[in-house]
């Protein structure tokens, strides 16, 4: 292991300690060290970490600032999959900011990549977050919706959310809806002929 992935495996052990200031030192010094290594694509990860790190700490334009940077390292790489998965982070961030439409469009942007990509777990992890950013705005069944399809995607459900698909299912009975994987690009049913709602709530995201 080199001392760079030392320091990244160290960094995201004291992350998920919620050792915040520590852990963003420790990303800083993996981000110098492959950066010397000529790895530009790992350098901007941990710069993804760093943003993280702030984001947990409830700064969000320094936050967005590191995200931002990170971004156009992978469009330059034009590393698709990197690229996706900060604007997934970027979305929770955006929200937090209280630019919903921005916030939404992140999530939508990040969810049509990783559908393109066949990054079926990520995809569905994407809806779920727009359906519960749906749902605490108030579209409920839009929200429903778009979280129906997000758990038809995951193979593993937590405790919550085989409970939420059995009330969903009901609810589905009860109003004659049907079930079925939609589309990232699909409009979900409840929303049609509607602008999209804006999100309100972040969706957290682990270091990486």
């Amino acid at each position: 292991m080199s001392n760079a992935e030392e320091l990244k495996a160290q960094g995201i052990k004291l992350f998920q300690q919620k050792e915040y200031e520590a852990a963003a030192r420790i990303f800083r010094e993996a981000q110098e060290t492959y950066e010397t290594a000529g790895q530009r694509d790992m350098a901007a990860e941990m710069l993804t970490n760093v943003g993280l790190v702030h984001r947990a700490l409830g700064e969000q334009q320094q936050a967005l600032d590191s995200m931002q940077e990170a971004m156009k390292t992978f469009e330059e790489l034009n590393d698709s999959l990197r690229l996706a998965k900060v604007m997934g982070n970027l979305g929770g961030v955006y929200s937090a900011l209280g630019d919903r439409e921005q916030a939404y469009n992140c999530y939508r942007r990040a969810a049509d990549v990783f559908q393109e990509l066949g990054e079926t777990k990520l995809h569905g992890e994407t809806l779920l977050a727009m359906g519960n950013l749906q749902v605490r705005e108030g579209k409920i069944g839009a929200g429903a919706a778009t979280y129906e399809a997000g758990l038809e995607e995951l193979d593993q459900l937590t405790p919550t959310q085989r409970v939420l698909k059995g009330l969903i299912g009901i609810r589905n009975r009860v109003i004659g809806g049907g079930g079925g994987k939609a589309r990232t690009n699909d409009t979900p049913a409840a929303t049609q002929d509607q602008a999209p709602p804006p999100p309100t709530t972040n969706n957290d995201e682990n270091a990486s």
